[in-house]
């Protein structure tokens, strides 16, 4: 009982206990695996205090991992054209997205062909950002939900049906974002992959069986005891279009699983994601989406987005 009373107060009371986990090894990879985690983007990686690879082979991308003029000149000689998505919806438009979009100007694929897909049920509010030579913004439409619960849902019935417009037509790889952070630092194309999964900064030093996957074995997004090796974020995933086809039907499928039986994940369309995310072709390291409420740690050199303060009172009435 005194052990699920601390445990308790370590995931969910008193934040200052979740410094602790800092001290949870995350293992490493086995040197001989290591010379066979590269691909186009990243060339070989090269850090032996963190975990760089997955138990199925495949990369988690971390400062000092890659080489990013490999990445540039490889996006480049593609010519890739990048789609990122953000939604919009309610309060959050006026609270975050001149934010989220002038920093992404600056540090989002910086000199690559880009696209942004602003979803909201308020295209006249959209403020104007000033774009850098081959970069676009799209406004599109979006209903407003009666819940914010449905809000986080729904998009993935919008970008499930995205891909069979413009979105389609015009991006080579989707980056899906929320709105609710900022770019700090480069994101560039270091992290392309057919599918890419972000690790969440909350839970990466967590063992798998504390993992907040969804346990209702009625649920479609239900994980059992032993399934998943890491917890991501659904605030930032992406990948080709193809892949993002795949993905968000997954999703609005296990959705309406659920919705049909009176059912709600824990996590929403988070719990569903984390059900598809099984074997994703790359992961990134929490330096990629990092909340700024654990302050410095030492194997987070250099973040790239950073959470905003969560002002869900505010937000979500």
């Amino acid at each position: 009982l005194l052990a699920l009373g601390l445990l308790g107060l370590f995931l969910y009371g008193l934040p200052k206990f979740r410094h602790l986990e800092a001290l949870i090894p995350m293992g490493v990879c086995p040197s001989a695996t290591m010379f066979l985690l590269r691909d186009n983007f990243t060339g070989a990686l090269a850090r032996s205090e963190v975990l760089t690879c997955t138990p199925w082979g495949a990369p988690i991308i971390w400062d000092g991992t890659f080489d990013p003029d490999v990445a540039k000149q490889e996006a480049r000689q593609q010519n890739l054209t990048m789609g990122l998505t953000v939604f919009a919806v309610g309060r959050y438009l006026e609270k975050y997205l001149e934010r989220f979009l002038e920093t992404a100007e600056q540090h989002f694929t910086a000199g690559q062909s880009v696209v942004y897909y602003v979803f909201t049920e308020r295209p006249g509010s959209v403020p104007c950002v000033a774009l850098g030579p081959g970069r676009r913004l799209r406004v599109e439409r979006v209903a407003r939900e009666r819940r914010w619960q449905d809000v986080s849902m729904a998009r993935m019935r919008t970008l499930h049906a995205a891909p069979g417009g413009r979105l389609g037509r015009e991006a080579h790889f989707v980056f899906c974002m929320d709105v609710d952070q900022h770019f700090s630092g480069t994101f560039g194309p270091e992290a392309l992959a057919e599918l890419v999964a972000q690790l969440h900064s909350w839970h990466y030093h967590w063992p798998s069986w504390l993992l907040p996957f969804e346990r209702d074995a009625h649920s479609a997004a239900a994980m059992a005891w032993g399934e998943g090796d890491f917890c991501y974020h659904a605030a930032v995933f992406w990948g080709s279009v193809a892949a993002l086809r795949g993905l968000t039907a997954h999703c609005v499928g296990g959705l309406a699983w659920d919705r049909a039986r009176g059912l709600e994940a824990r996590w929403h369309d988070e719990s569903h994601l984390n059900k598809f995310f099984l074997l994703p072709a790359k992961v990134l390291s929490p330096e990629f989406c990092w909340s700024p409420d654990f302050g410095p740690r030492a194997e987070i050199r250099r973040p790239r987005l950073l959470w905003a303060p969560k002002e869900y009172r505010l937000l979500r009435d």
